[in-house]
């Protein structure tokens, strides 16, 4: 998963003729501009700076760390392109999945159970319907604790069988 940001940003940086180096100062002018960004390029431009709040990656923060949190809005800025042969829409559900599972603390385990492994199936250009996400959500949800991952794991397994 993180690879998928990282090729973006390697590339993103060879264009600019960026080495190492100068890796900080690019991710800050991606961060400063994220409108005008690859969702992707700016993902791992908020991995390259700290926050000077919390001392973690820029928008993985602890739950309440503002700077953290103001960050991880202004992702949502950034362009987001469909990939060729994937659905309409795909490109947002990748995003946000690779959201959720990248910064964990903000979200449930329940949640975060679902994202994880519906993130491989995305990737290849599945998409669920709106219906067919609620329904694995409240299976999970429904689901005892030592059962969720493996209803979870069935439940989408089956979803894209089809």
């Amino acid at each position: 998963m993180d690879g998928i940001v990282e090729d973006e940003w390697r590339s993103f940086a060879r264009h600019w003729g960026v080495g190492r180096e100068q890796e900080v100062a690019l991710a800050e002018m991606v961060a400063e501009e994220p409108d005008r960004h690859d969702w992707r390029v700016v993902d791992a431009a908020l991995d390259r700076i700290r926050c000077s709040d919390c001392g973690e990656r820029m928008s993985r923060g602890p739950v309440g760390c503002a700077a953290c949190d103001l960050a991880h809005g202004f992702r949502y800025a950034a362009i987001e392109t469909d990939r060729p042969g994937v659905p309409a829409g795909n490109e947002h559900a990748v995003r946000v999945n690779v959201s959720v599972v990248r910064r964990p603390r903000m979200t449930s385990g329940n949640e975060l159970l679902v994202r994880r492994l519906l993130l491989p199936f995305l990737l290849v250009g599945c998409l669920p319907t709106v219906e067919e996400a609620q329904r694995l959500s409240g299976l999970v949800k429904r689901s005892s604790p030592a059962q969720k991952a493996s209803v979870a794991e069935r439940a989408v397994e089956d979803l894209f069988r089809r």
